[in-house]
């Protein structure tokens, strides 16, 4: 076994450097001092569905506006609009607050809308706020709405759940588009408005 000393970018690295068949084995050396060590990468690919636990709230922040062409936010558990997003909002549970507004539809096992949304609600449970500005139509099993709400549209009163059940799976919803279903996809009219 032998030592040997090195200089890496102006650091002293010392290495320990046994010989197999004759030839020296290179060991790494210590990191020079300052370097800063880098996390290790991840083996999933970014663009893979997270195995992540479904826990917890998910924030459209009020400094956030999404919009887009054909846009979905798709939420495995709670999520919680405090921005403005043009585009459907799916998830297990919804809430707009006060600040926050959604132009497109909105599904949800339950939804409860305390800001704006203009365009279709579809869930078990819908809770209009008093401080709601709800205009389109609603489907629901439970409804509930708080005096002072702003509501323009039509109430369906649907007895099958599963008829109001959100669609989670990313690859349902664009599946549906590229066939030509437009069932996820919010009428065109209600981002025309002006605010």
């Amino acid at each position: 076994m032998r030592t040997t000393r090195k200089c890496v970018g102006g650091d002293l690295v010392f290495n320990t450097d046994t010989t197999k068949n004759g030839l020296p084995q290179p060991k790494p050396g210590p990191a020079p001092l300052g370097a800063a060590a880098q996390p290790a990468r991840p083996s999933t690919s970014p663009f893979e569905k997270s195995t992540a636990s479904t826990s917890g709230t998910s924030v459209i922040g009020t400094d956030l506006t999404i919009l887009g062409d054909r846009i979905t936010i798709i939420s495995a558990n709670k999520l919680q609009v405090d921005g403005d997003v043009r585009g459907n909002v799916h998830g297990k549970q919804v809430v707009i607050t006060e600040e926050g507004s959604v132009v497109g539809m909105v599904c949800a096992e339950a939804i409860e809308v305390r800001g704006g949304v203009r365009g279709s609600i579809r869930a078990v449970t819908v809770k209009l706020q008093a401080s709601a500005q709800v205009e389109g139509d609603i489907t629901h099993q439970k409804l509930m709405i708080a005096e002072g709400a702003e509501f323009d549209g039509r109430v369906k009163l649907t007895k099958d759940a599963s008829e109001l059940m959100p669609v989670l799976d990313p690859e349902t919803i664009e599946r549906a588009r590229v066939n030509g279903d437009s069932r996820f996809d919010a009428p065109s009219h209600l981002g025309d408005r002006g605010d």
